[in-house]
């Protein structure tokens, strides 16, 4: 701080006299109320920017997520992790970004970041889940998946999550347990018609021809030009 001659007193800038009133230097420096004025300026430019000021103008990145904007609501929430590697909020989003742009590996590797920092929350697990699904790691996959159904029974990602159980034990040639995730997933969205073709595929691979052929024909019913329904309706009748 910068010092100023009084009486032959050395006082800091700003420090009232042993008087009582303001030093001669600061009234000479700042005189009258603009001095007030131009101090607290200076005072709180050294304090640097406010916390939260930058964040009020940055965009809403779950309002671009939702408009379709991914690339821009990746950028955000970038941002948002600089500032705060603990933001769960922002992991959520950037997955879900980065799942939209299909950059599995990226969205793969935030969501193993945001599980470090709480590893039960049910949306990153998802995410994670989702990633390794797309990127045929069908192990690790199911793994996350089943716990995301542990820990969020009545979770909005429920559907989908059925549905990646289903096409997983589809793989592992376990019919019984797709029949199982995919009546799931079918009974939470019922107007997927590829999803009801995939479950009379699973039915059919485990050998009951007639709840087949409802799920086909349901799938029908939803899509009447679905290839695959068409296709299993025609085996299990031909």
């Amino acid at each position: 701080m910068r010092r100023v001659k009084v009486s032959s007193v050395s006082l800091p800038l700003g420090i009232r006299s042993p008087s009582g009133g303001a030093s001669p230097g600061l009234r000479r420096a700042f005189p009258g109320k603009l001095g007030c004025v131009v101090f607290l300026g200076v005072f709180f430019l050294g304090l640097g920017p406010i916390p939260g000021v930058a964040s009020q103008d940055r965009p809403d990145a779950l309002v671009l997520y939702r408009q379709g904007q991914y690339q821009r609501a990746v950028e955000i929430t970038l941002q948002e992790l600089e500032e705060n590697a603990a933001n769960l909020d922002a992991y959520t989003v950037l997955g879900w970004s980065l799942l939209a742009l299909n950059r599995y590996d990226e969205a793969l590797q935030y969501g193993e970041r945001g599980l470090r920092v709480s590893r039960f929350d049910n949306r990153i697990i998802h995410i994670v889940g989702d990633a390794h699904f797309r990127k045929g790691n069908h192990s690790a996959a199911l793994q996350h998946l089943q716990n995301y159904v542990a820990l969020a029974p009545e979770g909005r990602q429920l559907p989908h999550v059925y549905y990646m159980m289903g096409e997983i034990f589809l793989n592992f040639g376990e019919y019984n347990h797709a029949d199982i995730a995919l009546t799931q997933a079918v009974l939470l969205a019922a107007d997927r018609a590829p999803w009801w073709a995939r479950l009379g595929y699973a039915r059919e691979q485990a050998g009951s021809k007639e709840g087949a052929l409802q799920a086909y024909q349901a799938a029908l019913e939803r899509a009447p030009a679905l290839p695959e329904a068409l296709q299993g309706v025609e085996r299990l009748q031909g």
